[in-house]
């Protein structure tokens, strides 16, 4: 594993951007133009000089500084490289090296007025810092030899570039311009949106960094143009919490059906009023020599809507974590016909085997929790967007999906980041803890790589 000795930014070596630049000037491989940007297009494009192209050094570099003290009269002047105006590849037609901007730098605040482009600050930054291979996508191949013209002429030491194919994914918008458009237009509150396909953005929504490291180096750095699916980059995260994600129960609240028990290991003291538990294995994995901790019972349980209506009497099932109930009673809604109510026996000596129901549940306890579970779909409908589509036109209208579920108290001790298991509804994530009723645990369900949902429970939007 390579890790990283120091933390470095562009704007550290801004600095030395501006003495570059100067000796550019001086060396007459760079001039200021104030040719309007229009203009400079279409120049550029008919391979047409600049009015400015055979300016002096000590001029150009007179109105260089007036640009870097923010003068205004000359906001509007741009450094440019003097390289072949009459090239066939564009990246060389003088390209720009330097602009005004008077926007305060998130790091540097307004202690500069000026800044270098992406072109003049890469070759710079690369060659300073003892960069041996600059990993650049292909995108960028055009750009490869005015990258080393300019390290040349800087007299900067010469990077080696390696290049590799971007890793585009369907329905995803990759362009930090166009996702960008997705907070200015409030799609998405924000940069760390887990729609968004940025670090944090993935890192909430649940990916570990050990899943994603394993992904790219699944890819490798290949120079083949592919548009990812994200079934395999969610089942290779999954593998990474299946032995580790503590288990617990979890119903949606709605339309929850009550089952009231009797018999077998029911006692009085399995009520509401009471305080009653069993130990049940953390993680069933690890079996009894793992962590286990208490699991809330009582005489009165909630089941999933689609679990009950599937119940007569007379059948058997499993709780899981807990054992066999018997159903001896079905009360049913007149009008829909829908159950609304059961009543069972525990049968705890009875075998598991052959009992194809098995049902999650949560106990009816005066300290049940509710929490919100959150499910994302892509922002975009359309796998590919073509060259000419406007992406806007393919903006999905339900990307997002909220509903309350009924988890045990237990739930109460997590903390934001931590990982965890409803039994048969999925993986989750906790977006933010439980702290009252009025801010309660909020859960992002963390996508498993499946087309189409091993359970039959419902859910925030249709499974992904």
């Amino acid at each position: 594993e390579i890790k990283a000795d120091a933390i470095s930014h562009s704007s550290d070596h801004f600095d030395k951007c501006q003495e570059l630049a100067r000796k550019l000037i001086k060396d007459g491989h760079a001039f200021m133009d104030d040719t309007e940007q229009e203009i400079m297009q279409d120049e550029r494009r008919n391979k047409i000089n600049s009015k400015q192209r055979n300016q002096k050094p000590e001029e150009a570099l007179a109105i260089f500084e007036k640009l870097l003290k923010g003068d205004a009269a000359f906001a509007h002047y741009c450094l440019r490289a003097k390289l072949d105006m009459q090239s066939e590849n564009g990246t060389l037609r003088d390209p720009v090296l330097y602009r005004h901007n008077s926007t305060p730098h998130h790091r540097t605040g307004t202690r500069y007025k000026a800044y270098p482009t992406y072109d003049f600050v890469c070759p710079i930054v690369d060659a300073v810092e003892g960069v041996t291979h600059c990993l650049r996508t292909t995108e960028y191949n055009d750009r490869d030899i005015q990258y080393h013209q300019l390290q040349k002429l800087m007299g900067l030491r010469h990077v080696r570039i390696h290049s590799f194919a971007k890793l585009n994914f369907v329905q995803t918008m990759l362009s930090k311009r166009k996702l960008q458009w997705f907070v200015d237009n409030s799609v998405v509150p924000n940069w760390n949106d887990p729609r968004f396909p940025t670090i944090q953005g993935v890192v909430r929504r649940g990916v570990t960094m050990k899943g994603l490291r394993n992904f790219i180096y699944a890819q490798g750095a290949s120079r083949n143009i592919v548009l990812q699916e994200w079934d395999k980059f969610w089942s290779l995260n999954k593998d990474e919490y299946e032995p580790t994600a503590p288990r617990y129960h979890g119903v949606a609240l709605k339309n929850a059906v009550k089952l009231s028990l009797s018999g077998g290991d029911i006692t009085p003291s399995f009520n509401k009023a009471q305080v009653s538990a069993k130990s049940v294995a953390l993680i069933p994995s690890e079996g009894e020599n793992g962590k286990h901790r208490p699991m809330r019972l009582s005489n009165s349980i909630f089941l999933e809507a689609e679990d009950a209506q599937t119940c007569n009497v007379g059948d058997l099932i499993i709780l899981l974590m807990w054992g066999v109930c018997e159903i001896t009673h079905v009360e049913k809604d007149k009008k829909t016909g829908n159950i609304i109510s059961l009543k069972g026996i525990r049968k705890p000596e009875t075998s598991v085997k052959k009992i194809k129901k098995k049902f999650n549940f949560v106990a009816d306890t005066k300290d049940i929790l509710k929490a919100q579970v959150i499910e994302f779909d892509h922002l975009i409908t359309k796998p590919k967007i073509e060259e000419g589509e406007n992406f806007q036109d393919f903006i999905n209208p339900l990307s997002m999906g909220e509903m309350s579920v009924l988890v045990e108290p237990a739930l109460r001790s997590l903390n934001t980041g931590d990982i965890i298991q409803l039994v048969r509804r999925g993986f989750f994530r906790v977006d933010s803890p439980h702290i009252s009723d009025a801010s309660p645990l909020r859960l992002i369900f963390i996508p498993d790589g499946k087309a189409k949902s091993m359970s039959t429970l419902s859910t925030a939007l249709p499974h992904r």
